[in-house]
């Protein structure tokens, strides 16, 4: 069952977010009658400066640009509706369940801090849809990221009101035959509740929390196959002493180096082919720590983005005063997810220079050339791992090509209103496309050092090799012969994307 998070009474972690958008964590609107007071403050504000005829941008002004134009009374009610349909325009991909799940939670959170002037229900149906797993579809491209994620919010706000589609049970369905059958009521909108769902950074974040959590994982993939690297090259364990890392005391580099060591601790007084070993096995934890030294100020950018009330304009809870302003700009969160996509396709970068090592006899200590199974009269005909080892450099120089940063690209828009934007989701969608090409290369590297391990027939190898090897070995048999191998990669990164590889604790904040 899912475990319940109160939303509204205290600020989120990326982990209680994550959670929500796998599904295992449902979000529940804090009952307190305080809080509820609180959040329907803000509508109740803005609904009585109205009814006194004063402007608010967005609310009784255009959009954008157009803030200078009047809306008559008489049409405010069709701005929230309208604003919805005008940026039903996202081209791309449709963001998968997760990812909505992720960027609907996020946008929720972001709500809950009562600046927003939206009702108390608009939360609630909100809550309902990631409870039953009612996800709006969105298309992936046409954010700027400020004003915010507009065009591709504008999604979430189609789903509350039933129009457009949503994903449920699966299937791409249309959004009102979603609700019906989950039992939601499709949502009338009150001024400025479009704005307030639209107008900010929840989708750059939602996919940076997804992100976040996965790189934290993948740094611990890495340091299991860089122990196992070592194994089967012979490598020399003092490379990972405390004593060095004492030394030079970054916390990631140290944390990883432990792993490291911990990993290979069976290891003692065995001949050493080389006194140093190359640079990638040697200075992986100076690789790998980078990543892990850089998501404490990832992780406190991201949290304060999603609890932070990031749209506009704000409607001062306490005071009911209309504050314009910039909070939508998603300046941090595109920083932190550029700095973040670079130090893991480093990674991606590292794994692909131990496969080289691996597969290369003048390397890898008496190895067969590319770790060539074969035994028989035939052998001189087969060629093992030397195209996987292509594939993971094709998925390396991938990688490293998408780390070009994002906001520099800004471009001025929308009748140049927004003359500087953050581009923080074209830098959340590069991360997770490095993401997922660092994993299928490690996943590739743990195949070949599987493989390795057989030729060596386990000699050297510590637990942690021993246990990958086995749990590798019960779904894809050793490469005795040349054969497809795209099955293999695709199980194998099934199994970790699943948790079913013993890559060890990721004990690391």
């Amino acid at each position: 069952m899912s475990e319940p998070i109160t939303i509204g009474g205290k600020p989120l972690t990326i982990h209680e977010l994550f959670a929500i958008a796998e599904g295992q964590a449902v979000p529940v609107l804090d009952p307190d009658p305080i809080y509820r007071a609180r959040l329907a403050a803000g509508a109740d504000h803005l609904a009585r400066r109205l009814a006194a005829g004063e402007v608010v941008y967005g609310v009784n002004t255009g959009f954008g640009d157009s803030c200078v134009t009047a809306v008559p009374a008489e049409h405010v009610a069709q701005m929230p509706v309208n604003l919805m349909r005008f940026h039903g325009c996202g081209t791309g991909r449709i963001f998968d369940e997760v990812e909505a799940a992720a960027i609907v939670a996020v946008r929720l959170v972001a709500l809950a801090g009562g600046w927003s002037g939206v009702r108390p229900v608009v939360l609630e149906r909100l809550c309902a849809l990631l409870e039953r797993r009612v996800l709006p579809c969105i298309p992936a491209e046409g954010s700027v990221g400020a004003s915010g994620d507009l065009t591709p919010l504008s999604y979430v706000v189609a789903a509350l009101v039933g129009e457009r589609e949503c994903w449920s049970g699966g299937d791409m369905v249309p959004a009102a035959a979603a609700l019906r059958s989950a039992g939601i009521e499709a949502l009338t909108l009150a001024p400025k509740e479009s704005l307030a769902l639209m107008n900010g950074t929840s989708v750059m974040v939602g996919l940076g929390v997804l992100a976040y959590v996965r790189s934290q994982r993948l740094a611990r993939l890495c340091a299991t196959l860089t122990a196992m690297t070592s194994d089967v090259l012979g490598g020399n364990p003092g490379h990972f002493d405390d004593r060095l890392f004492a030394a030079k005391p970054h916390p990631g580099q140290r944390a990883c180096a432990r792993w490291i060591r911990e990993d290979i601790a069976e290891v003692r007084d065995r001949p050493l082919p080389r006194i140093q070993d190359r640079y990638s096995v040697r200075c992986a934890p100076h690789v790998i720590g980078v990543l892990l030294d850089a998501l404490p100020w990832i992780r406190t950018h991201l949290e304060t983005e999603a609890n932070g009330a990031n749209d506009n304009p704000l409607i001062d809870p306490d005071t009911g005063e209309v504050l314009h302003g910039g909070n939508f700009y998603g300046g941090h969160a595109c920083f932190a997810l550029d700095a973040l996509k670079t130090a893991v396709a480093n990674l991606a970068d590292l794994v692909d220079r131990q496969i080289a090592q691996i597969c290369n006899p003048d390397m890898n200590h008496g190895l067969p050339a590319n770790l060539v199974g074969r035994t028989g009269p035939d052998r001189a005909a087969h060629h093992g791992f030397k195209a996987m080892q292509i594939s993971s450099s094709a998925l390396a120089a991938e990688a490293l090509k998408l780390t070009m940063p994002a906001s520099v690209f800004s471009r001025s828009t929308e009748c140049h209103n927004q003359d500087k934007v953050s581009m923080g989701t074209i830098a959340a969608r590069d991360c997770l496309r490095i993401i997922e090409l660092t994993e299928t290369a490690a996943v590739i590297g743990a195949l070949c050092l599987c493989q390795a391990v057989d030729l060596r027939a386990g000699a050297g190898c510590h637990a942690r090799a021993r246990a990958m090897h086995a749990a590798v070995r019960a779904r894809v048999p050793r490469v005795d012969a040349d054969r497809r191998m795209d099955h293999d990669i695709a199980t194998v990164l099934a199994m970790y994307r699943a948790g079913e590889l013993p890559i060890g604790e990721v004990d690391f904040p």
